[in-house]
């Protein structure tokens, strides 16, 4: 056995010999970001060895002097002795300080209101299904000699008209001590169903009615959001986003799965979404917000498929495998204290159903806070996170599909790209005549990197001040520092010097990277086209286009249609509507007619398999251009095009 010692966090582990650094800093508990799952591909892992040898290879991902410095790709490194290994701070930066969705508070609640008055316009009633009584409980006498139990029943059956009442044992084991040190003065939480039944799910001292909480949750492939809920008013009371600590384990759905199918990779899996990441953002809200955990007592949870399978620890390898067959789509009520979740032990967990084994329910979720189900227009959502899920309907159907569009949105297999957190390049532009760049950063921090948005802004001003052409390659003869080629002839543009700064290394984005993003572009738009083709339609029959998931409100419509990642159409048809799986999931928590109505949208969805329709291929490949082969589909790109 060796030692691995990783700073600056100062954590020891012993690992075998010949054992792989990745692993060894994944046992660690030690976050080294890893999009590829560590087959070498991304070269985001890179890590400095300080001190000790190790067998390793210097890849294209490591620059000379880089390697001079000791800078190694954790996933190509094997431990050799004992060893002291420096994590840079971006990878510390991945996983933390992400906001929910980069929006002000103004328009937050706009969202919000516009999602809640669509419920109630179309006859939705708003209400919390559980219920708080507080009860002034006869005291026992020698006569009056009933357990705590019955005596607790008969008041409900008297007082509130229930006469089959039920509790579990953790209940049963708070009641005798709770009652006697409250002089029988108690509130009860309880969940009533018909035929005059209730649930007691929570017991409290004193007159507690007034405090009743849920929590919506959001679990992307890359970041989990979640808000904790005041049941009677509706208020959000606490927001927390973070980076989904899975992502050490791979950037994308399909490299997690890989990874779950490993010895003891599903538990590992399961344990970094839960108590690695759900739990200590609830602890976050639960503290700022002075909100025990036994009062959140409802809890609604959306997710893509193969998230969901792996929030509950079901193995989730058929999902990737022809005919991609989910273990379930609607999940059974599962406790939170089954899942280890810190909320009242009572609570049911609803966790919203998804469509098929790459829609999941997110986009469910999304489509329910949206309105399409009662929109008379024709609507198209795009969900652009981690994965690119499409719906097209309104009132009387929806047709949907999943893109494989990969991280490259959040920043995933990006050289400098990083999630919409402090620090992130989020608007970026180039003067035409000196090809420098202006950039606006999030919170003005230092530059650490770019993320979904800017990386839009970034390729769209290249590709209008020919600095790359349609392919993505750039021009060789243009004479700027910026533009710069390595010993392996891969071209980057130069965002940030390190100098300028004072950065661990320059902020740039290569070919590979334009290559990258290319085709995440191309999957969206050409399955946006096929859904729509599908149906015998074409782009024009677009009325309204709704834009939700993690890129944030910094995303510049007009320079995503330049690069062909949406449809040229009236720009004023285009909404962003922020979080909608998240939203979703609140309206869901707030009204059992929504969580119905939630129901419906899941079973009238209609699938598409893109990889199964004869010209989604040739779709696919018309789109990986800037900003598309049939330059007639962009006319204003073209005019931009031709001016350069």
């Amino acid at each position: 056995m060796v030692k691995v010692r990783f700073v600056p966090e100062n954590v020891e582990v012993k690992a075998d010999l010949g054992e792989n650094l990745l692993e060894a800093a994944r046992r660690a508990n030690v976050f080294v970001d890893a999009p590829c799952n560590g087959n070498g591909s991304c070269g985001k892992c890179k890590v400095k060895l300080k001190e000790g040898k190790a067998e390793t290879k210097q890849t294209h991902h490591i620059k000379d002097q880089e390697w001079a410095e000791g800078f190694v790709l954790a996933c190509e490194t094997k431990i050799l002795e004992d060893i002291t290994v420096e994590i840079p701070n971006s990878h510390a930066t991945n996983m933390s300080g992400m906001r929910i969705e980069g929006i002000s508070e103004s328009r937050e609640k706009e969202i919000f209101e516009r999602a809640r008055k669509q419920v109630i316009d179309n006859g939705m009633s708003f209400g919390s299904y559980v219920k708080k009584d507080y009860l002034e409980i006869e005291l026992p006498t020698l006569d009056d000699n009933i357990s705590d139990w019955d005596r607790i029943k008969r008041h409900l059956r008297i007082h509130l008209g229930f006469n089959k009442v039920f509790c579990r044992l953790p209940m049963l084991r708070k009641i005798p001590n709770m009652l006697r040190d409250n002089d029988f003065k108690v509130t009860i939480t309880h969940i009533p169903r018909g035929d005059n039944r209730t649930t007691i799910v929570n017991i409290e001292a004193g007159d507690t009615r007034n405090r009743l909480y849920g929590v919506a949750l959001d679990i992307g492939t890359t970041s989990v959001a979640a808000c904790l809920v005041d049941l009677y008013e509706g208020r959000l009371l606490a927001k927390a986003s973070s980076g989904n600590a899975q992502m050490k384990y791979g950037a994308d759905v399909i490299n997690r799965i890989i990874y779950a199918t490993k010895r003891g990779g599903l538990e590992k899996l399961t344990h970094a979404i839960i108590h690695e990441t759900i739990n200590p953002l609830l602890t976050k809200m639960y503290e700022e917000a002075n909100v025990g955990k036994d009062e959140v007592i409802a809890f609604v949870a959306a997710g893509n498929t193969t998230m969901c399978h792996l929030l509950l620890g079901v193995y989730p390898d058929h999902l990737r495998r022809e005919p991609y067959i989910p273990a379930f789509i609607r999940a059974p009520f599962i406790k939170t204290s089954e899942l280890e979740l810190e909320a009242n032990p009572e609570t049911f967990i609803y966790i919203v159903p998804s469509v098929a084994s790459y829609v999941g329910g997110d986009i469910t979720a999304g489509v329910l806070s949206s309105g399409i189900w009662a929109s008379e227009e024709n609507v198209l959502f795009i969900d652009l996170g981690t994965n690119g899920e499409i719906v097209f309907g309104n009132k009387d159907y929806f047709m949907t599909c999943a893109c494989s569009a990969g991280p490259a949105f959040e920043g995933g297999e990006i050289s400098s790209g990083m999630r919409a957190a402090p620090g992130a390049i989020e608007r970026v532009s180039i003067d035409p005549f000196t090809r420098e760049p202006q950039m606006k950063i999030i919170s003005e921090e230092t530059p650490k990197g770019i993320c979904g948005s800017g990386l839009i802004d970034l390729i769209a001003e290249m590709m209008v001040t020919g600095i790359i052409d349609r392919r993505g390659k750039l021009n060789r003869d243009l004479k700027t520092p910026r533009i710069r080629f390595d010993e392996y002839e891969i071209g980057e543009y130069v965002l940030v010097f390190k100098e300028e700064w004072n950065l661990e290394e320059d902020i740039t984005v290569t070919e590979i990277d334009i290559d990258n993003f290319i085709k995440a572009k191309g999957a969206v738009y050409s399955g946006a086209a096929t859904l729509i083709e599908s149906l015998g339609l074409d782009m024009s029959i677009i009325d309204r286009v709704y834009i939700a998931g993690g890129i944030g409100n910094s995303l510049a419509i007009d320079k995503a249609i330049q690069i062909g990642l949406f449809p040229d159409i009236d720009r004023d048809k285009y909404v962003y509507i922020g979080n909608s799986s998240l939203m979703g999931c609140y309206l869901t928590l707030m009204s059992e007619d929504a969580r119905r109505k939630l129901e419906t949208i899941a079973g009238q969805m209609t699938y598409m398999e893109l990889s199964a329709y004869p010209s989604y291929m040739d779709e696919f490949i018309s789109a990986c251009f800037l900003p598309h082969t049939d330059i007639e589909r962009f006319p204003s790109s073209s005019v931009k095009i031709n001016n350069q």
